[in-house]
């Protein structure tokens, strides 16, 4: 199947992998075989979802920590960030430790498959919003 921008393929890892070298990012494959970099201090995952790795998920890892005692007022900041941006959507994460982090998703279905054209833009999108939201972390006081 043709689209006007190239071929659809597969989403695969070394797809990605090609578009993230094409930029001369950073990253590497971690033990579970999912791509990783660091952008910023801030940890950005390329995970592969869906029974044929079909959906594509970025997700960033703030870098910034905190306690749990700024649950609440970080439930209200990610609240607000969703509502007034499109990506990334934010959500806390707890930790078993007791730190807390805010964490970004950008999640495309593509079971159809992709050009590359378009991953390199959902991969731009992913990385350059991941960015934002945990730029917007570090200027946080209460």
């Amino acid at each position: 199947m043709e689209s006007p921008g190239g071929t659809l393929l597969p989403l695969s890892n070394e797809l990605i992998a090609g578009i993230l070298d094409g930029h001369g990012y950073a990253f590497t494959q971690d033990a579970d075989g999912d791509l990783v970099g660091r952008w910023d201090d801030n940890l950005i995952y390329f995970f592969r979802l869906g029974r044929s790795g079909e959906i594509l998920q970025i997700r960033t890892l703030a870098s910034r920590v905190f306690g749990i005692d700024d649950v609440l007022p970080l439930y209200d900041f990610c609240n607000g960030w969703n509502q007034d941006k499109l990506w990334p959507k934010a959500f806390v994460h707890v930790n078993d430790d007791g730190t807390v982090r805010v964490l970004g998703e950008v999640v495309a279905d593509l079971e159809h498959g992709v050009t590359s054209y378009q991953l390199d833009q959902l991969l731009a999108c992913g990385i350059s919003s991941g960015c934002q939201l945990a730029d917007s972390l570090e200027g946080l006081t209460w």
